[in-house]
């Protein structure tokens, strides 16, 4: 059975690392604990000094700290960039179109589609 990711495993990270709420929020800034728990549970959001703070200190990629939220906002840029991709083969393609396409086809990692005329 496949599962899910969650959200984010803030929690899980921070309890390998045998770390309090408290002293992950001493160490990245904040003078309570109170945030930290508003984070793991999915409250508030943290910005990106706060995510490059996690990374640093749990040693772990953001990508992996948010792991279904990484693969929610994969989901959505990979149907942009194959709506994008259909936008750009149509007839009279814009100027610089087969560059746009081949890494359009990297991002997507399927092969560029064949060029209209």
């Amino acid at each position: 059975m496949h599962r899910s990711p969650l959200p984010n495993y803030l929690r899980t990270y921070r309890r390998r690392a045998r770390l309090s709420q408290e002293e992950v929020a001493f160490l990245i800034g904040f003078k309570r604990g109170a945030r930290i728990c508003r984070y793991e549970r999915r409250r508030q959001t943290p910005n990106l000094r706060t995510l490059l703070a996690y990374e640093f200190l749990l040693r772990t990629p953001i990508r992996e700290l948010y792991g279904g939220v990484a693969e929610e906002v994969e989901r959505g840029v990979r149907q942009r960039v194959r709506l994008l991709i259909r936008r750009l083969t149509k007839p009279k393609p814009c100027r610089g179109a087969e560059r746009k396409l081949g890494f359009l086809s990297t991002v997507c990692g399927e092969p560029p589609p064949p060029h209209a005329p």
